[in-house]
C-alpha cells in the first residue's frame, strides 16, 4: 500500500481526534480493511494504523468496535496497542475478541473464567485452547448459556470436575443432556445420571458398565425389604400414586428429590430400578408399576419392556444405576483400571460373550418398542 495512503489516513485520524471532522467510524474501518488485504503491511502503514487505533478505538461506537474486534482478533499483524484498546472496552467487544481467537495465555484464560462478565465467559467457553481449570470455573457459574457453549465445545476436553457440576443440571435440561450424550470424548459410564435420556444403545452400555464395576467392587448389600413392606408399597400404588413414590423413595434410602424424579419419569424405568434395588421380585415390582394406573401401566409393550429390564439386572446393579440416576450417590470411581464395554464413543469393549445376556434383553425391548430410542 503506498505510503501516501498511510499519510492521508493518519491526517484523517488527527482531524477526527481533534473534532474537526467526524470520520472516526469510516476512517478506522477503511484503514483496517486496507491493511487486512495486504499480506505484509509496510512498517509506515502499521505505524499510522497504530496511531489511529490508539486515538479512535476508545471513542468509536460499539458496533464499529465489535466489527474491528472480529477482524483484528486473530490477525497476526494486529498491533498490541489496538488489541489492548479493544479489550479495554469490555462487554461485546471483548467477547468478540475472545470468540475470534485473540491470543490469550493460559493465565489470561483462567482470569477471564474467574472474573470476566457473562459475555466474556460465554465466548471463552467455546475456545479450543480452554484449560481444564477454566472449564471447571465456567461449569461452576451455573449459567445455561455458558453450560451450552461449554458442552458444545468438543475441541476442548471436559474434565471430570466440570462434568460433575454439569450433570445435575443436565438431568433436568434435556437439551444439555443430549449435548453431553452426543460428545464422543466422554465414556458412557460417566453419563449414567442421564440414563433416562439416553438411547437404547447407550443405556445398554451404562448397564454393562455398572455390572462390570459391581463385579470389580461390590456395593454393600442393603437389607432386602420384607414381604409385608413390599405388599404395602403395592397397596399404596393402587390407592395413592404420589405417596407411592414417596414410600418407595424412603424404602430405597432416597429423599423427596428422588421421589420427585421417579414421579416425573414417565417411562417408569427409575421406579423399576429402585424396586429391584430394594430386593423386590420382578413380579412384585410389576404389580407396583401396574398399580400406578398411569400411561405406562396401560401399555402392555412398555410393561413387558420394564419386566425384561428388571429380570436382566441383579439387585446390586439396579441399585447402583438407580442411585446414580436419582443423584443420591456419587458416580463410580475413576480409577482408570476398568474399561467396560461402551458404544463407539471411544472406550474399549469387553468380549461379546459377556454382553450376550443384556444384548438379548435390549433386542427384545427394541422389538417391542418398534426399534425406537428414547
Amino acid at each position: 500500500m503506498p505510503s501516501r495512503i498511510a499519510t492521508d489516513l493518519a491526517e484523517l485520524a488527527r482531524l477526527a481526534s481533534d473534532g474537526g471532522l467526524d470520520l472516526r467510524q469510516v476512517a478506522l474501518r477503511v484503514k483496517t480493511d486496507l491493511l487486512l488485504a495486504t499480506p505484509c503491511p509496510p512498517p509506515e502503514d502499521m505505524d499510522a494504523f497504530r496511531a489511529m487505533a490508539e486515538a479512535l478505538i476508545p471513542v468509536v461506537d460499539e458496533a464499529t468496535a465489535t466489527i474491528l474486534a472480529r477482524k483484528l482478533a486473530s490477525w497476526p499483524h494486529a498491533p498490541r496497542e489496538a488489541l489492548a484498546a479493544l479489550r479495554n472496552r469490555g462487554g461485546e467487544v471483548l467477547a468478540a475478541l475472545i470468540k475470534h481467537d485473540m491470543p490469550l495465555s493460559a493465565t489470561e484464560i483462567e482470569e477471564i473464567a474467574d472474573e470476566g462478565d457473562d459475555e466474556a465467559k460465554t465466548a471463552l467457553a467455546g475456545r479450543r485452547d480452554l484449560t481444564s481449570s477454566a472449564s471447571i470455573a465456567l461449569a461452576g457459574c451455573g449459567s445455561a448459556e455458558i453450560d451450552a457453549a461449554l458442552v458444545a465445545n468438543g475441541a476442548a476436553s471436559l474434565p471430570h470436575a466440570a462434568l460433575d457440576l454439569l450433570l445435575p443440571r443436565a438431568v433436568g435440561t434435556p437439551a444439555l443432556g443430549a449435548a453431553l450424550l452426543a460428545r464422543a470424548d466422554l465414556p458412557v459410564s460417566e453419563l449414567t445420571p442421564l440414563f433416562l435420556q439416553a438411547s437404547l444403545e447407550k443405556r445398554l452400555a451404562m448397564i454393562d458398565a455398572a455390572t462390570a464395576r459391581e463385579a470389580l467392587a461390590p456395593s454393600p448389600r442393603p437389607a432386602t425389604l420384607p414381604g409385608e413392606q413390599i405388599s404395602a408399597l403395592i397397596a399404596t400404588a393402587l390407592s395413592d400414586r404420589r405417596n407411592a413414590f414417596t414410600a418407595l423413595a424412603h424404602a430405597f434410602g432416597g429423599d423427596a428429590r428422588f421421589a420427585t424424579a421417579m414421579a416425573n419419569d414417565a417411562s417408569r424405568q427409575l421406579a423399576a430400578l429402585a424396586l429391584i434395588g430394594c430386593g423386590a421380585a420382578p413380579e412384585d415390582a410389576t404389580r407396583f408399576l401396574i398399580g400406578l394406573g398411569d400411561e405406562a401401566a396401560r401399555s402392555v409393550e412398555r410393561i413387558f419392556a420394564l419386566v425384561e429390564l428388571m429380570r436382566a439386572l441383579q439387585p446390586a446393579v439396579a441399585r447402583r444405576l438407580a442411585q446414580q440416576i436419582g443423584g443420591i450417590a456419587p458416580r463410580s470411581s475413576r480409577s482408570g483400571v476398568l474399561q467396560p464395554a461402551m458404544d463407539p464413543s471411544g472406550t474399549s469393549a469387553r468380549p461379546s460373550a459377556e454382553r450376550a445376556p443384556v444384548r438379548g434383553i435390549v433386542q427384545e425391548v427394541r422389538r417391542r418398542l418398534g426399534g425406537g430410542a428414547d
